[in-house]
């Protein structure tokens, strides 16, 4: 797209917007300062660096595209393509088993700092920040239940994880100046039956609890819900109303993953009514196909209507957004383009809704013109908005992506 196209697109959407009382220029800035944690697994299939096995414990990824990372340096790699292929400053989301453990094996229950001191200066060298999970998956001790286990010795060695992990996303937060968000799920459940629902979520509750307890100034942790795992369909200790629950009563933030729902669920339903009792949302887009697939995430209803949800309550210095998928069924680095760019095409057009025209048609009981509105501005030229964003950021503008990227895999993951 040549550049005299780009920017006349611009001049004539920008005036279109202003008719509307919409500053594109604002709405542009805006999204320049929200970023998206870039979730490190979708480089690897989720194998990490611990002991080269596929995922267990209710998860799995599908599809065997080859260029698959296999080292930490060739995660680096592909993050650092990634980025300049985006626009915007954004985040790096690690998992505990993405540690740089120099080719020994590290349990998980004495991982420490120094284990991501390489992680925390390549990412300064970088400009990133860097965000945190624990992992309770794929591990001879995870089982059906990990926090939630009656058993001490086992449920001891999970927690003590946790708390490890919270330690090194304080020193992470300490080094970047500023606060690493580390997610807490845990798969436990069980694949047929329980008669012991409210006992593992009263054992869950007590070893959150007990992790939580530590004050660590640098990071701040989350915990996210799901609706079942694979091999545990009956019962998950850590569902929606059990998590909705814990967080209102201990003020913690609550993890909204777009693809535990049910599928007829819309998950923007619930951002309203969680920002009443905890204190921030962590958004973890993903695309579900009838499941929690973990397909790559689109400019879809789902994910649109999340952002404008976010943006209408007034609600994004409270919302951390982050991706959560792993497709392997497709290039690795256009699955990361492709999800980043539809978040934030989802973000820029809430934020480009004519929100205060619409606001003022529901004070006055203006049905029809509010609903008239909101019609209309599906149709608006947010397209020519975007391709400006990228533009003005020294990204590739619209397709203009795909051919950088084959290029990439030309001459370096194809090689793998």
């Amino acid at each position: 797209m040549t550049e005299a196209l780009i920017l006349k697109s611009y001049e004539i959407a920008k005036e279109r917007y202003a008719r509307l009382g919409i500053d594109t220029d604002k709405a542009i800035e805006q999204l320049e300062q929200i970023p998206i944690s870039l979730h490190c697994w979708q480089t690897d299939d989720v194998v990490g660096f611990e002991r080269n096995q596929a995922l267990s414990g209710g998860i799995q990824t599908t599809g065997n595209y080859p260029g698959r990372a296999r080292t930490i340096d060739e995660v680096r790699q592909d993050i650092a393509k990634v980025q300049t292929l985006l626009a915007g400053n954004h985040r790096l989301n690690l998992h505990e088993i993405y540690g740089d453990f120099g080719g020994k094996f590290v349990d998980r229950d004495q991982v420490g700092v120094e284990h991501f001191q390489s992680w925390i200066d390549w990412a300064a060298e970088r400009n990133l920040k860097l965000d945190f999970n624990s992992t309770s998956f794929s591990h001879p001790k995870s089982g059906d239940l990990t926090l939630a286990n009656p058993d001490k010795e086992i449920r001891d060695f999970w927690i003590e994880h946790t708390k490890r992990c919270r330690r090194i996303a304080d020193a992470m937060g300490k080094a970047q100046n500023d606060p690493c968000i580390m997610n807490i799920w845990v798969h436990d459940g069980s694949k047929d039956l329980t008669v012991y629902r409210k006992r593992y979520r009263e054992i869950l509750a007590q070893s959150l609890d007990e992790i939580l307890a530590e004050d660590l100034p640098h990071m701040k942790s989350c915990v996210e819900a799901k609706l079942f795992g694979i091999g545990l369909e009956s019962y998950t200790v850590g569902s929606m109303d059990f998590f909705e629950g814990y967080c209102a009563s201990r003020n913690v933030i609550y993890t909204l993953d777009t693809g535990h729902y049910e599928p007829t669920e819309n998950v923007s339903d619930k951002v309203a009514s969680l920002l009443l009792f905890v204190p921030e949302l962590m958004l973890h887009v993903s695309r579900p196909v009838r499941w929690d697939s973990d397909h790559v995430t689109i400019m879809n209803d789902q994910t649109l209507d999340l952002f404008k949800e976010i943006v209408r309550a007034d609600a994004l210095h409270r919302a951390h957004v982050g991706l959560d998928y792993f497709d392997a069924s497709i290039n690795r680095i256009g699955a990361y383009v492709i999800g980043t760019r539809a978040t934030q095409k989802c973000i820029l057009q809430a934020l480009l809704e004519p929100l205060a025209k619409l606001r003022d048609y529901e004070d006055r009981g203006c049905g029809f013109q509010r609903l008239a509105l909101l019609e209309e501005a599906k149709s608006l030229p947010f397209g020519a908005v975007f391709d400006y964003f990228n533009y003005k950021n020294n990204v590739p503008v619209g397709e203009e992506f795909i051919a950088d990227i084959e290029q990439y895999e030309r001459d370096v993951t194809s090689k793998r």
